[in-house]
């Protein structure tokens, strides 16, 4: 795709770093948010502020939304101002939201009768993935438009996936991704906790462990957080209550069991009762260090 005229809405921990990729790329972007701080930072950095969806629409061939969640989703495209009366025919939205397949499915057929298409897609990665245009992107929608847009995409992805052309397969994509990404933080989080209450360094067993079959990305990236107990979020616990509600929810209607997803889901509930919904969604480890009595954080060396 050439040069494009485009639209960001939502300039949060994810969506800033996104929309800065594409003004690296020399792509001129108008800008929205909830908070104006943020569109004034981009402002500086040469993106066109606006104050409304609907003024963001009126200058953009392609909006794409990074949003906390359904609920955003539907004000920025139906409410006052909003995307769905105002993108033009031909125009794309781009919903890099975790957002319920649900709410995906409902803005795709609201657009399409105003000619306007859409791909969900959302992303993985953390806000470092975004900044070095290293994400993992779930897409779902027409494989026409995925072609359109998937250079505008490959600014801010390092794999880029078309996982079905039905809108909502990017949402089920992600839920998918967080229903493993939860699992594996249990694990390696109750993997620590273990060692730590035997005596070990858990530095030294995060150490060997990344070292053979048990190695995986929590391991490499999160577990740093678990050691230094450093739980500055990269990705928030109340955004991965929010998947798994979501994950939890489809699978009742589509009749999948999740037994471990159910209980990751009430480990992190435990976490937003204890006031810590903010952390970093690695620090479901907390949950267990406080039901063994011990903290795996790396032994300090003489």
């Amino acid at each position: 795709m050439a040069t494009a005229q485009l639209g960001f809405i939502g300039l949060g921990l994810m969506g800033k770093p996104m929309a800065r990729r594409f003004l690296g790329a020399g792509h001129r972007v108008a800008v929205a948010n909830r908070s104006r701080p943020a569109v004034d930072a981009l402002a500086a950095e040469g993106a066109v502020p606006c104050g409304s969806p609907a003024e963001v629409a009126r200058q953009a061939e392609v909006v794409v939304l990074c949003l906390p969640d359904a609920i955003q989703v539907d004000q920025v495209v139906f409410g006052p101002d909003g995307l769905a009366e105002s993108m033009r025919p031909g125009s794309v939205l781009i919903d890099c939201t975790s957002n319920d397949p649900a709410c995906a499915i409902r803005v795709a057929e609201a657009l399409a009768k105003r000619g306007v298409e859409m791909l969900d897609a959302p992303v993985s990665g953390a806000p470092e993935g975004a900044a070095q245009g290293a994400l993992a992107i779930m897409v779902g929608g027409p494989r026409k438009t995925f072609g359109r847009c998937k250079p505008l995409l490959d600014l801010l992805g390092r794999k880029v996936v078309l996982v079905g052309e039905a809108p909502g397969s990017g949402c089920v994509a992600k839920l998918a991704n967080q229903i493993l990404v939860g699992i594996t933080f249990l694990a390696v989080s109750e993997a620590l906790v273990f060692g730590a209450k035997a005596g070990l360094d858990p530095a030294a067993l995060v150490d060997v462990l990344g070292a053979g079959l048990a190695r995986c990305g929590t391991l490499e990236v999160k577990a740093p957080k678990i050691l230094s107990g450093d739980f500055t979020p990269g990705g928030r616990v109340t955004m991965h209550v929010k998947d798994l509600r979501y994950a939890l929810d489809q699978a009742r209607d589509r009749q999948v069991p999740l037994p471990g997803t159910s209980l990751v889901a009430q480990m992190f509930n435990a976490q937003l009762a204890a006031g810590e919904g903010a952390l970093d969604h690695i620090s479901i480890v907390r949950v267990l260090e406080r039901m063994a009595g011990v903290e795996a954080r790396a032994h300090k060396r003489p």
